[in-house]
């Protein structure tokens, strides 16, 4: 991606970050230009995130959101977020955000915030990949693949990928299976210092190849395979003060899958390996196998 264009995506992830206040709990946000069918569910929760933040009457620092996506929004229309406070002392705050449409609920999410203090500490060992310096960009990773998952590769690009391991349409043309998927992030530019929106920027891209390794498992692919997968619900655990302008690594597995959902978690972790935050989503994925050859459907009835 040349330079100027993701200097762009950057500034627009900036501009949908910025909300207008309507009330003082009363938020509207827009979309990006480039968008999926339906508004990009990482866009809404970290638009939820900054306008549950810009309603607390003290500094305090997240600790959690749990987002549960109850219907596509419409990328060709504004978002609203009505913020209800539901706690507010010295250390402990809660707000509820609903996302909303033309009076229909999009999303609704939980951020809770703790300014705990110091006590115990410690974090699962970090996995140890490359320098996220020495991989190559995303960029040259969709080379060649630009129409297998065009989505990905016209998709809004403000967060620099580098993945330590192939991605999933590399890997299907590999004949290969992975059990994990692990990507070093960072924003497209300097961020203000603002740790609403390091924060936000974070909620973001963990709405990001969360789910790939529930197909990787089976050594499947987006764009190679007929897949249909939605998130149904999002939670994110924020362990340490963090900035998303430098960067961090997406470390991401699945546990389980069954009954046609699957289960995504992960962790970020800073350059020297202290846990930042850790990611669980729930997906509905389908798997469409190709009919074998001569076969034809069956009647029923």
């Amino acid at each position: 991606m040349p330079e100027s264009e993701s200097a762009a995506d950057f500034d627009e992830l900036l501009a949908i970050l910025h909300l207008d206040q309507v009330d003082d709990d009363t938020f509207t946000g827009a979309h990006p230009s480039k968008n999926p069918i339906r508004t990009f569910g990482g866009q809404m929760m970290a638009q939820a995130f900054v306008a549950a933040g810009r309603t607390l009457a003290n500094p305090l620092t997240p600790s959690a959101l749990s987002a549960h996506f109850i219907a596509g929004g419409d990328p060709a229309l504004d978002l609203e977020f009505h913020v209800v406070r539901l706690r507010d002392e010295r250390r402990f705050a809660n707000r509820r955000v609903d996302v909303m449409q033309k009076g229909q609920l999009l999303t609704t999410a939980m951020v809770s915030y703790l300014t705990g203090g110091s006590g115990l500490e410690h974090g699962a060992e970090p996995p140890s990949p490359d320098d996220p310096d020495e991989l190559p960009p995303i960029d040259e990773l969709l080379r060649g693949y630009e129409d297998v998952v065009p989505h990905f590769a016209n998709a809004l690009r403000p967060i620099e990928w580098r993945y330590t391991n192939d991605p999933a349409w590399v890997m299907r043309d590999k004949g290969d299976r992975l059990t994990h998927n692990r990507v070093w992030m960072k924003a497209r530019g300097v961020m203000p210092d603002d740790p609403v929106l390091h924060g936000a920027a974070l909620v973001y891209s963990s709405d990001t190849t969360v789910l790939d390794s529930i197909i990787t498992t089976h050594g499947l692919s987006w764009g190679h395979d007929r897949i249909f997968a939605v998130t149904t619900n999002h939670s994110v655990w924020f362990h340490r003060p963090l900035r998303f302008d430098d960067w961090v690594l997406y470390s991401t597995r699945s546990p389980v899958a069954a009954d046609s959902r699957g289960l995504g978690t992960g962790h970020f972790y800073d350059r020297s390996g202290q846990p930042l935050a850790t990611v669980v989503q729930e997906g509905i994925v389908k798997y469409f196998p190709p009919r074998k050859s001569g076969a034809r459907p069956t009647a029923s009835g």
